[in-house]
């Protein structure tokens, strides 16, 4: 595949490193005005940018029918106008909190665990993640999709970072320490005990297989999927 590389910053750069050893050709490394580059040769893009040049990068791409993949986070108000414009233009596009392999399959033991929970009152439930101090946006991407898979099954209605003002509240606690890849904890405590699930990363590597392998699974295909679509699960 060619692909071109939408932000070319540490996620960036180890996709390119992971793609060349897959034996892809990256064609582009955009930092700036993606409007400036032509895509006759890209195959697929691949959008780990900033939040404020995300919703540009994957609307760009879409009109050019060029299949984007975008694990950027704090873009996600706009989310549905991707959507929308995807379907508009038959267009390809995959987006995810998180690429990595092992942090999809977290994502289904979080659901699971949770559905196994929510009958039972006495536990109440918070989520911790810790991440390297660049990182841009707080809670991260993949603490909301966690939040998220806890309030599909019980009476949790909303997440809030740090402090909860109501019971129905999950409360995510997001801790920024230099050179922690990304670690997701979710824990129910009750009085008599608790239980704790927990994914760390080692290394950047995950998410940039994840990532190139959600490229490679897309050619040809036309929709808006997501990583349990890439993995069948």
């Amino acid at each position: 595949m060619n692909i071109a590389l939408l932000g070319y910053g540490r996620m960036g750069k180890e996709i390119e490193k992971m793609a060349l050893s897959r034996e892809h050709t990256i064609v582009h490394k955009i930092k700036g005005n993606i409007t400036e580059y032509d895509f006759t040769n890209v195959d697929v893009a691949i959008d780990f940018s900033i939040p404020t040049a995300a919703f540009e990068n994957i609307t760009h791409c879409i009109q050019q029918q060029i299949p984007v993949i975008s694990g950027t986070t704090g873009w996600l108000e706009k989310y549905e106008e991707v959507v929308q414009l995807c379907k508009e233009k038959n267009g390809a596009f995959i987006y995810a909190s998180n690429f990595s392999l092992g942090v999809n399959i977290f994502f289904e033991m979080n659901s699971y665990l949770a559905k196994m929970m929510s009958q039972l009152e006495d536990y109440k439930v918070n989520i911790e993640e810790i991440h390297h101090t660049k990182k841009l946006d707080a809670p991260s991407g993949t603490a909301i999709t966690l939040a998220e898979g806890v309030i599909q099954h019980t009476n949790y209605t909303n997440w809030k970072l740090d402090t909860v003002e109501n019971e129905d509240e999950i409360p995510i606690v997001a801790k920024r320490i230099p050179e922690v890849p990304g670690t997701h904890k979710i824990n129910y405590t009750s009085t008599i005990d608790s239980i704790s699930i927990k994914h760390e990363a080692h290394n950047r590597q995950g998410f940039a297989l994840g990532a190139v392998v959600a490229a490679e699974w897309l050619q040809g295909k036309k929709g808006v999927y997501s990583m349990k679509d890439v993995l069948n699960i």
